[in-house]
């Protein structure tokens, strides 16, 4: 499954520019790190600051996320878990998971995530498909 806000490999300074341009609290993307090989960035806009959460991938196949301090660590199963988690209020992120901030049309035709993490994408058989519903 392929993620309208995954931006691949592009640089923080781009994804930090994409952010800033919809100066709306809540404003997302996932890119890929730049400085932590196989590990992807939840980087999100809140009060004119970007905030970067890394998420990795664990040996047992499910994804972690660095959040607050203090805030108990957490796994999913797939991305689409992560997301709709962190949709919802007080979960450990600056803010709620509001405007999926999707990648140019020219680059969602293109690019595909070929770090070797695509199972992350990977969904529960039982999963009917469903978009992730964001309010906004």
């Amino acid at each position: 499954m392929e993620f309208p806000f995954f931006h691949g490999k592009i640089t923080r300074r781009t994804c930090e520019e994409l952010l800033s341009k919809k100066k709306k609290n809540g404003s997302y993307l996932i890119r890929e790190s730049e400085s932590v090989e196989g590990a992807l960035c939840l980087c999100v806009f809140f009060e004119d600051i970007i905030y970067t959460y890394r998420i990795f991938r664990e040996p047992q196949g499910y994804l972690r996320i660095q959040t607050s301090e203090g805030v108990p660590e957490r796994t999913f199963k797939t991305l689409k878990d992560l997301i709709y988690t962190f949709e919802k209020p007080n979960q450990g992120l600056i803010t709620s998971l509001r405007y999926p901030v999707k990648k140019p049309n020219t680059l969602q035709r293109s690019q595909k995530f070929e770090s070797g993490m695509d199972s992350i994408y990977d969904e529960d058989d039982d999963d009917d498909g469903d978009y992730i519903n964001v309010l906004p």
